[in-house]
């Protein structure tokens, strides 16, 4: 389990193909103290939560090697993924703690996309759009996952929703860096999941 809160932001520095379409290695450089990092650890990347097969330092940088399998590619923008791009990560949550963001399962539901970006005075304001299935868990002032970060929605519009950014969270995310027309993985609040579940079953 994580929080969405972001503690690094990490590079991929190399990218192999271990089965074409369904499994990719990844190794991912980053400032974690590499003795922390076991084998069989779980890392979120950009929201999505890959374990760790190995790890080591070069360069006097550590690096970590997850692999991403054929789901993963197909349900998230893992697929675009590439060596120099740029993922927010997270370790997992341990009892104790602080939970500073809301709950987060590492398991992106599917990819929302940027419609618009608006720089403002104190904040940067981002409208995005999903699919229904997913837009149907979204609500205003709920919580939802971007690309790893936990945010807090502003506005819904049937199946688009907007997010304002603080400007610590554009400098020490991902997140400085959107645009119009790139993609982000989304994960929907579990406490919306059920509650919809929930729902679907008392009228049924």
């Amino acid at each position: 389990m994580f929080t969405g809160i972001v503690t690094d932001i990490g590079e991929i520095v190399s990218f192999t193909p271990t089965a074409p379409g369904q499994l990719h290695r990844l190794r991912i450089a980053c400032r974690y103290d590499q003795s922390t990092i076991a084998d069989g650890a779980s890392i979120a990347c950009n929201g999505v939560c890959l374990t760790v097969v190995a790890s080591g330092i070069a360069d006097g940088r550590t690096w970590f090697d997850v692999d991403t399998a054929a789901e993963t590619l197909a349900l998230t923008t893992a697929k675009h993924w590439k060596v120099g791009t740029r993922l927010n990560l997270e370790r997992a949550l341990k009892i104790g703690d602080e939970l500073g963001g809301h709950i987060v399962a590492g398991h992106a539901d599917g990819i929302a996309t940027i419609v618009s970006r608006e720089d403002l005075p104190d904040m940067a304001r981002f409208v995005l759009s999903t699919t229904r299935e997913l837009a149907r868990f979204i609500a205003t002032k709920g919580s939802i996952t971007l690309d790893g970060v936990s945010l807090t929605i502003n506005t819904v519009a049937d199946v688009t929703f907007s997010v304002l950014i603080i400007p610590h969270t554009l400098d020490v995310t991902t997140i400085g860096s959107w645009k119009a027309g790139d993609e982000v993985n989304i994960e929907v609040d579990l406490m919306a999941r059920y509650a919809a579940r929930l729902t679907e079953m008392a009228v049924s």
